[in-house]
């Protein structure tokens, strides 16, 4: 919620955000994660600027950056009151579990079926094409709060009767998802530089993890420097997990009279401004750590 209230303080209309650098947005998101989200707001703001006003269609909605069809769904639902049903995993969950649904939520047959299912119900429950809002609100609270993963409340929920995965005894094998994401480890080192009151940072380019924040000097599978100055290490093996990743890492400072030569893509700032570039919680963490060193 403060990050929201910060957010919106900053940015209170849309031309507010479009109007901001990359950096500035994703300093303030900064802690959050899902960095990709950031970029696609404002990317999202700028589209919304040049076209004059906000798309107010399903199909025009799916064209900002980072919009998908879930997404499109329920702000066309809330804000436009379009009849198309917002399918998330509340709704997966609810649908699967009264029917008796086992077909992967994740598999092409299955994201076809729940979604012809919660047309079906839109479009065919009394009003509920009048009122759609009320139908993706009520699915969602339902599955968020009734018909929770573990454990729902099915002594009292109003399906008990209906319910297929009840009556067979498979509520807690509904719905299916298909495993498709391995989490990888990987493995990084960090050397803060620190010359002469300035530490060597860069830039994390694109198609990898934290794009666009900034590190300090950083070495994944390659062989270490050995560079001149005093070294020390400040933290190893420290575990940092992401949605499909484990990164583990190691903090090292080293303190030089001499720059050490870098890749093209590092810059050297004074210290102190080295708060005021957005970085991955990571190197929050890395920066906590030197303070007690």
């Amino acid at each position: 919620m403060d990050y929201w209230k910060r957010f919106m303080a900053t940015y209170p209309t849309v031309d507010d955000l479009a109007a901001a650098s990359e950096d500035e947005v994703l300093k303030l998101w900064q802690g959050l994660g899902y960095y990709s989200r950031a970029r696609n707001l404002h990317k999202a703001a700028r589209q919304i600027v040049a076209m004059g006003k906000f798309p107010d269609t399903p199909a025009d909605i799916k064209k900002l950056k980072g919009v998908g069809d879930y997404t499109a769904a329920a702000i066309a639902s809330f804000a436009f009151s379009f009849p198309v049903p917002a399918v998330d995993g509340n709704c997966h969950r609810v649908l699967s579990r009264v029917y008796g649904i086992d077909t992967p939520i994740n598999s092409t047959q299955g994201k076809k079926l729940f979604q012809a299912l919660a047309e079906q119900l839109m479009t065919e429950g009394r009003g509920n094409a009048d009122r759609p809002e009320d139908f993706n609100a009520a699915m969602m609270d339902f599955g968020a709060t009734q018909c929770t993963p573990k454990p729902p409340a099915c002594i009292v929920c109003p399906f008990n009767e209906q319910c297929e995965a009840l009556r067979q005894g498979r509520v807690d094998e509904l719905p299916v998802k298909l495993k498709t994401t391995r989490v990888k480890t990987r493995r990084i080192v960090y050397f803060y530089i620190r010359h002469q009151g300035q530490v060597a940072i860069h830039r994390r380019g694109e198609g990898d993890i934290w794009q666009g924040l900034w590190e300090p000097v950083v070495f994944e599978n390659q062989k270490l420097p050995a560079w001149d100055g005093k070294l020390t290490m400040v933290a190893n093996q420290v575990k940092h997990v992401l949605t499909h990743r484990v990164i583990m890492a190691d903090f090292y400072l080293l303190e030089t009279d001499t720059k050490p030569p870098l890749p093209k893509d590092y810059i050297w700032i004074d210290e102190g401004e080295f708060e005021t570039y957005a970085v991955p919680r990571l190197v929050e963490i890395l920066i906590e750590r030197l303070s007690r060193v």
